[in-house]
């Protein structure tokens, strides 16, 4: 549940820096990136990763000499065509270091990166700051000039605006040295989480009562007798949902809530205020309203009103999914006076095995990891009329990353990298990682998932859950948005660049497919027998995910509001005196039945306080969106490809060509509302 990486950075890849007045000549488009070629080929090391990237930084740099060194009147071809240029050479820049620095094996290579992402980032900011640039193209005529284009230039101008293009050069020249601190800060910030690595110690395989019998046989006792277990997600989650012994889901739960920390409550810390100055020096009050203005929430206050109505319409489920859970661990421990947080996935688990048959370890044998890929590619070929072809050869960034190439009536449309794994030194959540916006005729768009999934070792099959393949299905989803949108003239309106509280609305929506089972039998198949997943399971998962598929619904919900307004309440205000252990002691304790647990730090590792940063009320915003786009969709024949193209036609394929809001409007007929959401929460198993 991460947003695509680079519409977080790409932010500020607006646009290049003040340069030199002198003319530069046109350059040929020989002269960029082959369209045809992976990006990572050649396997560069450092030096070359950095020779490279420099040289996308020069070409750009060029592009802008020759938007300023235009004579006569400002044209679309004179000054637009090469700010594009110069933006499609910073997207390739912010994007790919950005990847790498968060997956490649070599610590010099990612340092590589991380370098090149400021280099390319301080480019950006100093251009969004050039009046002159702002200038050229505010006097362009584009009377005559495609709906797509007049409000690429439009957004453009406003986004220059918002940077703090009209402040005086002193502000300017404050404004480009806090984004660059900016910068380097939130890299601080993810690479203390990437190189966190805590464990679990366990005396005896006894402890391990309860999980699944491929989770025991990968996790060996060593010489010492003892189990290690990682906080990765193909660890973490396993325990906290089966572990029958309380200690072990306590310690599981205790770590990973302490994961970077002490090191990040300082990087956090300056991340915050950095932000708050920048606000300040933008003419916005605090770090929030700077961040809303530009999305589909229109300000902080909608924000917070946005999180207050979720949490009003929430709670009733939540306090009757509270007592259902209660009630089923005083069953068990007479008693028992409350659920804690180390039991929000062991307790519901029972409920949906003994309150509504169904058991999800009956699930992961028909869910191996490779069959789950199979099936992602298999369903949404069909759906949307492409077709997936493995290049083998391809060159990427470590032996288990596979490289696919999408192609639609025999042209090849996009390129995908899959990095499914978990492994050293690598991102440990979830997400899209844009690595090159597409441009129709120029390049095709290039995009990588890079997640922590079962599987990847020799004889492992790699037995997924539901939540795992959930997560392919939602991030797959953000990877279409990427590569449908990749065919525009211009690549500032490329990819997936609506507003950002708007880009989780397609991932979230595809999720659906996964609980569906004439789409699931297509693909799920027993890891042994070969069996078809069947039907009256899946029909039993869809009743037990009415109580939630993870958390109760209503708790769930609950859950996601603290994060929401943790996110927006380190932002909406002056950080002097902020203490975040106590916000979220607070808003937990306030939103949540189960108590806040002192002495751990969700915020050291909560990685969108950084890239999402005051936004991450977006995740329930683009919910409620996703819900009313899947009323289109007909229940009982999913995998029509009729309603899918609509869809992609007027939903995806148009990046950030139109507002959101717009797209939505023309694929349903109608603004979007709350009422299939509501109808969703007040759903009953």
């Amino acid at each position: 549940m991460r947003p695509t990486r680079s519409s977080a950075a790409l932010t500020l890849a607006l646009a290049a820096c003040a340069v030199a007045l002198v003319a530069a000549p046109a350059r040929p488009v020989a002269a960029r990136a082959a369209a045809d070629r992976p990006f990572w080929a050649g396997h560069p090391d450092a030096a070359a990763f950095t020779r490279i990237q420099d040289q996308r930084l020069a070409r750009a740099r060029a592009d802008i000499a020759r938007v300023l060194a235009v004579k006569g009147p400002r044209t679309l071809s004179n000054t637009l065509r090469p700010y594009d240029d110069a933006k499609l050479e910073l997207d390739a820049i912010v994007s790919q270091s950005d990847l790498i620095e968060n997956v490649h094996p070599d610590s010099l290579v990612r340092g590589a990166a991380e370098q090149a992402t400021r280099k390319g980032a301080a480019y950006a900011s100093e251009l969004s700051l050039n009046r002159r640039v702002y200038d050229a193209l505010a006097a362009l005529d584009g009377s005559n000039a495609d709906a797509e284009t007049r409000y690429y230039v439009e957004k453009t101008l406003r986004d220059f605006r918002l940077a703090g293009v009209d402040r005086d050069e002193a502000t300017r020249q404050r404004i480009q040295r806090l984004r660059e601190e900016i910068v380097a800060a939130g890299q601080e910030f993810q690479k203390n989480i990437r190189s966190d690595r805590s464990t679990v110690a366990l005396d005896s395989a006894a402890d391990l009562e309860g999980l699944p019998a491929d989770f025991v046989a990968r996790h060996r006792p060593g010489a010492d007798g003892r189990i290690t277990l990682t906080t990765e997600y193909p660890d973490y989650f396993p325990v906290l949902t089966y572990a029958k012994r309380e200690d072990v889901r306590r310690r599981m739960y205790t770590t990973y809530m302490k994961r970077a920390f002490p090191q990040n409550m300082a990087a956090l810390d300056s991340l915050i205020a950095k932000r708050h100055r920048l606000a300040n020096l933008l003419g916005f009050p605090n770090w929030a309203e700077c961040f809303t203005a530009d999305k589909m929430v229109g300000t902080a206050a909608n924000a917070r009103a946005f999180i207050e109505r979720i949490v009003q319409v929430s709670g009733e489920r939540a306090a009757s999914d509270y007592q259902v859970l209660l009630e089923r661990k005083r069953k068990d421990l007479p008693g028992a006076a409350g659920i804690e947080w180390w039991d929000r996935l062991y307790w519901p688990t029972l409920v949906r095995k003994e309150q509504y048959d169904f058991d999800a370890q009956v699930l992961r044998p028909y869910f191996p990891f490779d069959r789950v890929e199979q099936g992602v590619l298999d369903v949404t070929g069909r759906m949307f009329g492409v077709t997936y072809r493995r290049v083998k050869d391809a060159p990427v960034w470590h032996p288990s990353v596979e490289c696919w190439e999408m192609f639609e009536d025999g042209r090849l449309a996009g390129r995908f990298y899959l990095d499914m794994h978990p492994r050293a030194d690598k991102y440990s959540h979830a997400a899209q990682f844009d690595v090159r916006t597409g441009v129709e005729g120029r390049q095709i768009p290039e995009a990588a998932l890079v997640c922590n999934l079962p599987g990847g070792e020799a004889g492992d099959p790699g037995l997924c859950d539901m939540e795992d393949v959930n997560t392919f299905f939602h991030e797959f989803g953000h990877l279409l948005h990427t590569l449908f949108a990749g065919h525009h003239r211009w690549v500032g309106v490329g990819g997936i660049r609506t507003e950002q509280d708007f880009v989780e609305a397609p991932s979230q929506m595809l999720e659906e497919w996964m609980r569906d089972a004439p789409t699931l039998q297509t693909f799920a198949r027993h890891h042994q027998t070969g069996e078809p997943i069947p039907a009256g399971l899946v029909q039993q998962m869809v009743r037990a995910n009415a109580f939630g598929d993870l958390d109760p619904k209503g708790i769930g919900i609950r859950r996601q509001m603290v994060l929401a307004d943790v996110s927006l309440s380190i932002y909406d205000r002056d950080p002097a005196g902020l203490d975040t252990d106590s916000l979220f002691a607070r808003l937990t304790n306030r939103y949540c039945p189960y108590p806040w647990v002192p002495d751990t730090h969700f915020q050291c590792a909560f990685t969108h306080l950084d890239g999402y940063s005051a936004g991450y009320y977006t995740y329930m915003w683009s919910e409620v969106i996703a819900k009313d786009l899947f009323t289109k969709f007909d229940r009982a024949n999913l995998l029509d490809p009729a309603v899918a193209k609509r869809y992609r036609d007027a939903v995806l394929a148009p990046g950030g060509s139109k507002p959101a809001a717009r797209l939505v409007e023309e694929f349903l007929g109608r603004p979007f509302r709350f009422d299939a959401y509501q109808a969703w929460l007040d759903e009953k198993p």
